[in-house]
């Protein structure tokens, strides 16, 4: 795997007469994982009755200038050594791709990757490839290319002997996306009270903006954000397949799953290091913000979370794709996801809690803002406390508003936002502009324009809350999105006021 893409690589293996000492020899830059092979391969080819003549085994990996790692190797070296000492007969070779980890008895099991495998099998013009049979329906997902998912190294050797019949995978892929689009496990229906939460979670939706929840502890913050994923608009067919690539790298994908139908939502402990969150590694993983991607990346208990972790996502909130550089590599990968911070307004949790009094001074509730540093808090365009929900209030209110219908808002916000943008080039490295939260300044000129009397009642909030400048854009891209919400093409005054209500913690006098 090079990021995103696969690599195919040919296995070559040699047999000659030589020293019992280097009966096996394995080149071609192979990691631990990949020597390791040898005696798995040797173990399951004699279980299974296939004795290893004494020569020795040469087998090379090419292209042998780059580096190979995993377990997915050990398929294709056994059928080399099959085809080497002619226990096994198959007709051009090269029209098929192998990937699978043998077992000592020969059993193939599952393997990362094998969607990018897939893809990159199908683009080369193979004829066909064997996958271990729980990676089966996540290769077949792409058509065009017979996928055969084998459970054990006899199941091979038996089809190419014409003893043993398999059949294609096959996926129907748009039936298996559609049936499952609108699943969730959550749904707002389910939260009572706190509307005017989940009116901020409805804009914050509607234009794709990073939203920051405060409140104490118990207040709902962590049930809220779990149910974002459920009002989003649904994925499109290209998205869950970029996706689930990224998923198949990472391993994971649940067994027998083919495509991801759901936007992901990911919560990592504030205990998460920089490369767990960004990606890379000795050995190169996704990192949060790539399996987040096209999904929800949801950070609770931000202040807690080590700064300079924090830090790493500045870049990617802005550009929508991370680069990571390393000795042995060099990769982008796409990470476009929306940020649901949540966080205590003090140290002791219950600073405007309405019955708990606050044993935090001012001072103390400033320095613990401070752990969030303010260019991180400048991508978060909607800021939003949450107050603790009374018990009588608990048992009197309804069911809430379900995220169906408040779904069928969003999406009619969404379209009006991709027709306005579609005609736009892309903007620099960041891609098309698909959303108002994506929103450049010139572009802000242009689809924000205010009355006198908005202006007005902006400039007036600007000096009565002594909101700073980086307030100023974030209140107009939210004010579009709410008078997109409404079908309004003029953003008007009380779009500006909801508006700059989302800016709780610019505000100067928050701590007091």
């Amino acid at each position: 795997m090079q990021g995103l893409d696969a690599m195919p690589v040919t296995v070559e293996v040699d047999n000659f007469e030589g020293q019992p000492t280097t009966r096996f020899t394995i080149v071609g830059l192979p990691d631990n994982a990949v020597k390791e092979s040898q005696e798995r391969v040797q173990s399951a080819l004699r279980v299974n009755g296939y004795k290893m003549p004494n020569k020795s085994v040469v087998i090379n990996l090419a292209p042998a200038d780059v580096r190979k790692e995993g377990s997915g190797f050990d398929l294709p070296m056994a059928v080399g050594i099959l085809l080497s000492y002619e226990f096994l007969a198959i007709d051009r070779p090269e029209r098929f791709m192998f990937v699978g980890e043998l077992g000592l008895d020969g059993t193939i099991l599952p393997v990362k990757g094998v969607l990018p495998i897939s893809i990159k099998a199908r683009e080369l013009g193979y004829e066909a490839l064997f996958v271990p049979a729980e990676n089966a329906r996540e290769a077949a997902v792409v058509n065009r290319l017979k996928v055969y998912g084998v459970s054990h190294l006899n199941d091979i050797i038996g089809f190419f002997a014409g003893t043993h019949s398999i059949e294609p995978t096959l996926v129907n892929t748009r039936e298996e996306f559609y049936s499952q689009l609108f699943t969730f496990d959550f749904d707002f229906d389910e939260v009572k009270g706190q509307e005017n939460v989940k009116r901020a979670f409805e804009v914050a939706a509607a234009g794709g903006h990073n939203i920051i929840l405060v409140g104490s502890p118990g207040c709902g913050k962590s049930m809220m954000a779990k149910r974002l994923p459920s009002i989003l608009p649904p994925l499109t067919l290209s998205e869950s397949l970029e996706t689930t690539q990224i998923h198949s790298i990472a391993g994971k994908l649940k067994k027998d799953t083919s495509l991801i139908s759901q936007r992901p939502f990911r919560a990592p402990h504030h205990t998460v290091s920089d490369v767990a969150l960004v990606g890379g590694g000795n050995t190169f993983m996704p990192g949060e913000i790539c399996l987040a991607h096209n999904g929800v990346l949801f950070l609770d208990e931000l202040p807690e979370f080590n700064r300079s972790v924090l830090e790493t996502l500045r870049q990617p909130l802005e550009d929508r794709i991370i680069t990571i550089s390393r000795s042995r590599y060099n990769l982008t990968l796409p990470c476009s996801f929306m940020l649901v911070a949540s966080m205590n307004p003090c140290p002791c949790g219950y600073h405007h809690h309405p019955t708990r009094k606050c044993v935090c001074t001012p001072a103390q509730i400033q320095r613990y803002m401070n752990k969030i540093s303010g260019p991180l808090m400048d991508r978060i365009d909607i800021q939003v406390e949450v107050e603790s929900v009374p018990f009588e209030d608990i048992a009197k209110a309804p069911k809430g508003e379900s995220s169906s219908v408040i779904r069928e808002r969003v999406l009619k916000a969404r379209q009006i936002q991709v027709e306005r943008y579609s005609s736009l080039p892309k903007q620099g490295g960041q891609g098309r502009v698909h959303c108002n939260a994506q929103m450049t300044t010139s572009l802000l000129q242009q689809y924000v324009q205010l009355d006198d009397q908005a202006l007005n009642l902006l400039r007036t909030a600007m000096r009565k809350f002594n909101l700073s400048a980086r307030a100023y854009d974030r209140i107009l891209k939210v004010s579009r999105t709410i008078a997109d919400l409404e079908g309004s093409e003029q953003v008007q005054s009380h779009h500006i006021v909801e508006a700059i209500g989302y800016r709780n913690l610019d505000r100067d006098n928050w701590a007091e």
